[in-house]
């Protein structure tokens, strides 16, 4: 019987995979644990937190496919994977409405300031003229950081409020960006001209920290930032500076550098920052969705045949 070893992650639903898949399913911690679990895996089921490195295959000659739960792989090394002919594959469609809607959610709730108005409330305080300053929707510019499938579900849920949407996305030309209604910017004119900045880029070496004090300093002062994307995109440290000294409006995060954070995080607690918990992509449908698409690729890598959402070390999977 094949071995399948997950790591510890509630995302990843050991009892679904086991209906679904005629192989033993072990779950263990990341990092070492599951390094010792995976001796004699066929297949590995990671969350983000988990690296697989070029050590990782190494030491593991049965392996046969390594399942992300998630859409990044940036935790995974695809060219060392390839070099010991090991299948990487992701979930790459599971979760696209739940993350475009929490996006749109963090970006009314910033703009609109409800969660400093919820905490003035409930300290015994009650008055609309307590909170920062706030500006009408309609007539703004939404920029986007990237133009896949979930900044252009962003885009369409936002059709009805009547605002403008600029994106930087190196790997998408200005005519496709035309049909949805957008403009193809440079990233220096997005920073320029968007009064509401949603990141959704992967983390490479160019997109790394690339929000930092320089990129918050050429924003305007009434700026919204978003970021369901990738915490390391972001200097978290400008960031909480921009953001106490009024530089930057507000800012809505569902993900951080380091997850959870520690307890003296400098964007925990700030009255212009919504922080969600790593949230964004989930609802009962796609933690279900994500399991099946899960159990599908491992199934079909396990077979001996490409599975559905094989990565290709030799594309471009940005």
């Amino acid at each position: 019987m094949d071995r399948v070893v997950t790591s510890d992650d509630p995302m990843i639903d050991a009892a679904a995979l086991r209906d679904r898949l005629d192989a033993e399913v072990v779950t263990a911690d990341g990092g070492q644990k599951l390094l010792d679990a995976a001796g004699s895996a066929d297949a590995l089921v990671v969350d983000v937190n988990t690296s697989v490195g070029r050590s990782t295959f190494d030491a593991l000659d049965g392996l046969q496919v390594v399942a992300r739960a998630g859409v990044g792989i940036e935790n995974i090394d695809v060219t060392a994977a390839a070099d010991h002919g090991v299948a990487v594959t992701n979930a790459p469609d599971y979760c696209t409405r739940e993350v475009a809607t929490h996006t749109v959610t963090l970006l009314l709730g910033c703009i609109r300031g409800v969660a400093a108005y919820d905490r003035d409330t409930r300290d015994g305080n009650w008055g609309w003229e307590r909170g920062r300053r706030v500006h009408r929707l309609q007539g703004g510019t939404l920029g986007l950081v990237s133009f896949g499938p979930i900044a252009r579900r962003v885009r369409e849920q936002l059709q009805g409020f009547a605002v403008d949407v600029v994106a930087y996305d190196p790997y998408v030309d200005a005519e496709e960006m035309a049909e949805a209604d957008v403009e193809k910017v440079s990233l220096d004119e997005l920073y320029e001209r968007a009064d509401y900045l949603s990141l959704h880029a992967p983390v490479t070496d160019d997109t790394r920290g690339m929000i930092d004090a320089g990129a918050l300093d050429a924003m305007g002062d009434e700026t919204v930032l978003v970021n369901t994307g990738r915490g390391a995109l972001i200097d978290e440290d400008a960031l909480a500076e921009g953001l106490r000294a009024g530089t930057i409006a507000a800012a809505g995060l569902d993900v951080l550098r380091t997850e959870p954070p520690e307890a003296d995080h400098p964007l925990i607690g700030l009255d212009n920052c919504i922080v969600t918990p790593h949230a964004a992509w989930y609802s009962v449908e796609a933690r279900a969705d994500l399991n099946a698409t899960i159990a599908e690729n491992v199934r079909v890598a396990l077979a001996g045949e490409t599975p559905p959402n094989y990565i290709d070390p030799d594309t471009n999977w940005l």
